[in-house]
Formats: structure tokens, C-alpha cells, sequence
């Protein structure tokens, strides 16, 4: 872990005794795991918000569109209602003091999560790429910006996994070029994520496990998402309801490779794994 800061509306918060836990609330029917779903009820979003936070978690990140692959087109105007009730609802149960990352490639989405809706941060899995407006919006907001590596829309990522000098060289040079283009628009929080499952084929996700340590030469607080992914599932030959002990080993790794923040569904699991990693530490 390399220490770093953020700045959550002027309130400078730092990590820089451990690892974060993001724990992950997902305001849609149809994402990959169906206990992270806080769809059907107002009381659902309030009982998946209030297990992440007795269980430890140091962010929350909401989204209203599932981006596995292959997932359904949802309307921004969809997306929007989703997320308007999902983050109202998650501050009515968290307050304001844990930071609150918004999961959306829309600029307009964000702009009201940010400005009206209480979100403190944007998650792109695009970097930008698939609203041209995205850049400028954080930069504006002044609110930390998670860049993460994707090709393609989520129809259409997994036709996208040619690298001709291989998964971790050009996963980083695209990364690094977006760090480029955000950071020249003016944004000052950047967080980069891989995008484990996203654009990648099963063996080109364990390659970028592999080569994870490469992607601190982008000099910026390494994010990662691999919590009951089809690179465990698939490997393992296991169903995403029983891949937690393949995930809290996994997170492990990240861990010894340089990961500062890990976006998960189990907070719990994912806390003891940094525990157990900052023990070895010490």
C-alpha cells in the first residue's frame, strides 16, 4: 500500500494507516451477485447499506446500472431514479461522514449525484471514453474521479480483448494515457482500477493479477475490483454464491502486489484479509 489522501468536499480524509474496504450497493435486479442487489425495497437498500457499515467498510459505491458483461442497456433517465433513491436512502442510513462514490459513465447521472443526491465521487468504468462531458463534470465538481480501464460499452467489451504486447503493457498504456487526459482537464483525485473482467478474457485477468505491481508506476492509489468474479468463478468451477473464500485469497494477493483500495461485496472478509496482510506488516 502507498498512503494517499482525498479530498471529500474540502475535508481532506487519509488512508494512510491501512488498505481501504469499499463495500459495493447495488441499486439494480440483474448484477452478477444477487446478495449486493438493494433493488426491490426501500428496506433493502437500508439493510445492505447498514451490513456494510457493521462490518467495517471506509467507502460505499452505489450504482443503478449493472455492467457485467453482456448487461441490458438501462436509460439515464432510469439510471437516474435508481440512483436518486438509492443514495438518499444510503445517507438517510450512513450519514455524511464515509465517503460515497457514484458508479456511472454518465456525466449527466453525475452531475446530480454529486451536486443534489449526495455522492462525494464518480466511478467511470469507461475513464471517460463513453461521455465526452464526463472529465469536465468531475473536474468542476472538484470530487475525486475512479478511472478504470474498459474497451468498449458493456454489449460489447468482451469482442475487445486483443493486446498485442500483452494484458498488463497495454491495459497500462491506455490507463496512463486517460491519467493523461483527466489530470490535463484539471481533475486532482484520480484513482486507477484495471478492470479485472472488463475487456479481458479469464487468462488475460490473471496476467493482470500477476503484473499488478506495474500499475504503480501510474503513481496513483491502486483500486481493485475482483470480488466474486468469473476469474474465480470460472477457474474454480464454482457458482458466484460460494466463490468468498477464492475472493478473500485473491484479495490477499492484491494486497502483497500494491492494492490501496479493494471494492468488494463481503466487507467483512475483505477487512480481515487487510488485517491479516498488515499483521505480516508489522
Amino acid at each position: 500500500m502507498t498512503p494517499f489522501s482525498l479530498n471529500i468536499r474540502g475535508r481532506l480524509v487519509e488512508y494512510d494507516e491501512r488498505p481501504a474496504v469499499m463495500g459495493i450497493v447495488n441499486i439494480t435486479p440483474d448484477s452478477y451477485f444477487s446478495d449486493s442487489r438493494a433493488f426491490a425495497s426501500d428496506d433493502a437498500v437500508r439493510r445492505r447499506v447498514a451490513t456494510l457499515m457493521e462490518e467495517g467498510a471506509d467507502m460505499l459505491d452505489i450504482g443503478g446500472y449493472s455492467t457485467r458483461p453482456g448487461a441490458a442497456e438501462v436509460s439515464a433517465a432510469e439510471e437516474s431514479d435508481r440512483l436518486e433513491r438509492g443514495l438518499r436512502l444510503l445517507r438517510g442510513e450512513a450519514g455524511y461522514d464515509i465517503p460515497v462514490s457514484v458508479d456511472t459513465f454518465r456525466a449527466e447521472v453525475a452531475r446530480a449525484a454529486v451536486t443534489a443526491w449526495g455522492a462525494d465521487m464518480v466511478n467511470d468504468i469507461s475513464g471517460g471514453l463513453l461521455d465526452a462531458g464526463m472529465l469536465a463534470l468531475v473536474a468542476e465538481s472538484g470530487v475525486p474521479y475512479i478511472l478504470m480501464h474498459m474497451r468498449g460499452t458493456p454489449q460489447t467489451m468482451t469482442e475487445l480483448c486483443e493486446y498485442p504486447h500483452g494484458a498488463v503493457a497495454d491495459t497500462l498504456a491506455e490507463l496512463a494515457e486517460r491519467v493523461g487526459a483527466a489530470a490535463l482537464e484539471g481533475i486532482a483525485d484520480i484513482i486507477v482500477d484495471p478492470g479485472f473482467g472488463f475487456s479481458k478474457t479469464l487468462g488475460q485477468n490473471w496476467e493482470l493479477m500477476r503484473g499488478l505491481e506495474l500499475f504503480k508506476t501510474l503513481r496513483r492509489p491502486l483500486l481493485v475490483g475482483v470480488s466474486r468474479k468469473s476469474m474465480l468463478t470460472k477457474a474454480l468451477g464454482i457458482p458466484t454464491e460460494n466463490a468468498l473464500n477464492a475472493t478473500t485469497a485473491l484479495h490477499a494477493l492484491a494486497l502483497d502486489r500494491g492494492a490501496d483500495i479493494l471494492r468488494v461485496h463481503d466487507v467483512r472478509a475483505a477487512r480481515e484479509a487487510v488485517d491479516v496482510y498488515m499483521q505480516l506488516k508489522s
